[in-house]
């Protein structure tokens, strides 16, 4: 068996490594650097920024800790060096993961010839010892596992293509810190680079089109955390419709409308992050008569396959989750479909996170979810500022909110199980790591009794949890 995967990003590499592991030859085709966007322009280096601007805000508060006359510089151009750094070791690991002697890494644009055919256009990366090198090549394989990512969308109004109109990738490259910056929407991008770039000493304004940010997460945990980062200093305008963007005063002005009326925001530089689109611009997806819409390829729920039996989607380029993770498990569940292999993976629980100050991080179903659905719930919460490990932290600024089952008022039959946990949604300290408790307990269907009988270390953050369980 010969399996094509297009894109190298975790979707790709990961299912290139399990494939090869179980015995499978694979040809690996990506056009860029691997380790995909994740790797290269997204979660790792902007938590490396994030790490940075961490121990920034713990500097500014020392004096909370007793520390007094504390002085300290801020080199950006080391920030960013370090950031660089930590690409370069992380994307060096997964090259020499992929030296496997089934995984032929090939470097190159592909596109369909059709629905078995591969043709890859080289790229001019430098080379390393599994690649192929020549004029443009055909590959044919027996299944074929799209995962080409997406790229940064843009919002169609005047002045988006001027220079200082940033993409969630330019920024990381940025050799100075702006004293302003406008974040043209209010997304999980957009505010960490929100908070980061407050943390950096930017005056940040955040122009959300929605009434709240991070629209689709439960909308407790958006107000909250709207509040929150709106006491660091950051101004967020939601229900704004960014109108046009033009040069002025040394920097640019950005217009919108808001209720009705027209407001403008200077800044120096502009960051555009009002979302991801799939990365199908040169698949050439017609011509092996696969069926994509502007959202992304279309691909069945549970096993990844597209309209054409042998070819799977998995990552971004379908537009289901855009999340890493995501990616990584669909193109297990994907690679399991091919070989015939059972598993338990449950994609409908994916959990996510927003790597602000403080963090967010969601899994499961919302409460507006659950009234959609016509679900009745009760809502259990607790908050940071009792916890014993937040205070001596000195972050206590934060909540837990555990959406669960309960008994139809009419005497109706469930759809869950009354007392089944069916969300956490949380902000403050540590929540990504936090939350990845509840995610657990929510794939296995776990009731609030069992959630309760899971003893937590003392003094943790992670007793939050067990605080909302008893509330």
């Amino acid at each position: 068996m010969k399996i094509i995967i297009i894109g190298a990003g975790p979707g790709g590499y990961e299912t290139a490594l399990l494939a090869a592991k179980r015995g499978v030859e694979v040809v690996l085709v990506e056009s860029g650097h691997v380790g995909g966007t994740c790797l290269n322009e997204g979660c790792i280096p902007t938590k490396a920024f994030c790490k940075n601007a961490e121990v920034i805000e713990g500097l500014k508060n020392a004096a909370e800790f007793g520390v007094s006359d504390l002085s300290y510089g801020f080199d950006f151009k080391a920030v960013t060096a370090r950031k660089n750094a930590v690409v370069e070791q992380l994307r060096g690991g997964v090259e020499g993961l992929l030296g496997h002697k089934l995984i032929t890494l090939v470097r190159g644009k592909a596109s369909f010839k059709d629905a078995h055919t591969v043709t890859v256009i080289p790229s001019d990366l430098p080379v390393i010892p599994s690649e192929v090198e020549g004029s443009p090549q055909d590959y044919t394989g027996d299944y074929i596992i799209i995962a080409t990512g997406s790229v940064s969308a843009s919002l169609p109004v005047p002045g988006a293509d001027l220079p200082g109109v940033l993409t969630s990738k330019e920024i990381l490259d940025l050799q100075e810190i702006p004293q302003r910056l406008c974040v043209i929407g209010g997304g999980v991008i957009g505010l960490e680079f929100a908070s980061i770039f407050k943390s950096f000493g930017s005056e940040v304004t955040v122009l959300e089109y929605f009434k709240e940010i991070l629209p689709r997460f439960d909308s407790d945990l958006s107000k909250r955390l709207k509040q929150s980062l709106g006491k660091r200093g950051i101004e967020i305008c939601t229900q704004a419709q960014v109108t046009g963007i033009e040069d002025a005063e040394g920097g640019y002005r950005v217009t919108y409308v808001r209720k009705d009326k027209e407001e403008t925001v200077l800044a120096d530089k502009v960051l555009m992050s009002v979302g991801r689109k799939a990365n199908v611009a040169s698949l050439n997806l017609a011509d092996a008569g696969i069926e994509f819409t502007p959202r992304g390829i279309v691909v069945d729920d549970k096993t990844m396959q597209t309209n054409i039996p042998h070819i799977y989607a998995v990552g971004d380029i379908n537009g289901k989750m855009m999340l890493a993770h995501a990616a990584t498990f669909q193109g297990i569940v994907a690679l399991d479909h091919i070989m015939g292999v059972e598993n338990q993976i449950d994609l409908s629980v994916m959990p996510a996170a927003v790597f602000t100050s403080p963090e967010a991080a969601s899994v499961g179903m919302t409460e507006e979810d659950c009234k959609a659905a016509g679900v009745p719930v009760k809502c259990l919460k607790s908050f940071f500022r009792a916890n014993g490990k937040a205070v001596t932290m000195g972050e206590t600024d934060g909540f837990c909110k555990l959406i669960v089952a309960a008994e139809p008022k009419d005497g109706s039959e469930p759809v869950y199980a009354p007392g089944r946990v069916l969300g956490c949604h949380l902000y403050g300290p540590h929540s990504s790591d936090i939350v990845q408790e509840a995610c657990a307990m929510i794939t296995r269907k776990a009731t609030v009794e069992d959630f309760q009988s899971v003893i937590h270390t003392h003094p943790t953050l992670t007793e939050v949890l067990q605080s909302a369980l008893h509330s």
